[in-house]
């Protein structure tokens, strides 16, 4: 008997491949595995994320920062404090006189009301984290200017990675326009929830703003209320 031709013999050999391959499917433990075509590739192992900076890492990055010209009046840099693994983040505008003198964020008197209501809240502020969008303080606590909130931001922005709050809870304009890069007033905002790179931000007011008009603290109470309800929905 005469070999079958080239062509048929191709045509019996795909027959049979793709008998076997229908076999397989059916479970038939004696089909082969199908080989890997020409045109697939192995899957890739996904690149692990990038590594986090830590706070501390920040802080010296910073060093006896001369960024803007704050640096010239200021007693001590405020960096920020309070839990480097918090859910809730709090960021005002910049240190005040007795923050200046201590180096911590919020100890003066709007500080003291800040604690008040983290207590009202249930929290203490070893369990939140505290910072500001610039860390020195603005002579005469006069806002920050555009050329020092630049300068600072960045490191901000690196703290805000760095703790990766469920939210963040801006105080006042300053800190909410900086943050949001906007110039929508806070009137407009607050109560209202934002994003910033997907985390949930919540704009308020100032504590200073409320010791000069306390009608509106209640405004800011009805706003920690939606934090509190949406941290506790997703813890």
């Amino acid at each position: 008997m005469a070999d079958p031709a080239p062509a048929e013999l191709a045509r019996l050999v795909r027959r049979l491949r793709a008998w076997l391959a229908y076999q397989g499917r059916l479970g038939w433990p004696g089909a082969p595995a199908a080989p890997l075509a020409a045109t697939d590739t192995p899957p890739e192992t996904p690149a692990p994320p990038p590594r986090r900076p830590t706070l501390e890492e920040i802080r010296a990055e910073m060093g006896d920062c001369r960024r803007c010209k704050l640096w010239r009046t200021r007693t001590h840099l405020v960096f920020g404090e309070g839990s480097p693994t918090a859910a809730l983040m709090f960021i005002g505008e910049g240190p005040g006189a007795e923050e200046d003198l201590q180096g911590r964020p919020f100890v003066g008197p709007a500080g003291q009301l800040l604690n008040n209501l983290l207590a009202k809240l249930g929290l203490s502020r070893e369990e939140v984290y505290i910072a500001n969008v610039v860390k020195s303080r603005p002579p005469g606590n006069r806002e920050p200017e555009p050329d020092e909130i630049a300068a600072c931001l960045p490191f901000l922005k690196k703290q805000i990675e760095a703790i990766q709050p469920r939210v963040i809870v801006t105080l006042g304009r300053v800190a909410t326009q900086a943050l949001l890069d906007t110039t929508t007033p806070l009137t407009k905002l607050r109560g209202t929830w934002q994003r910033y790179q997907g985390i949930p931000v919540m704009p308020t007011f100032h504590p200073s703003y409320l010791l000069r008009f306390p009608r509106e603290r209640l405004k800011t109470w009805e706003d920690m209320q939606k934090v509190m309800e949406f941290l506790a929905r997703h813890e």
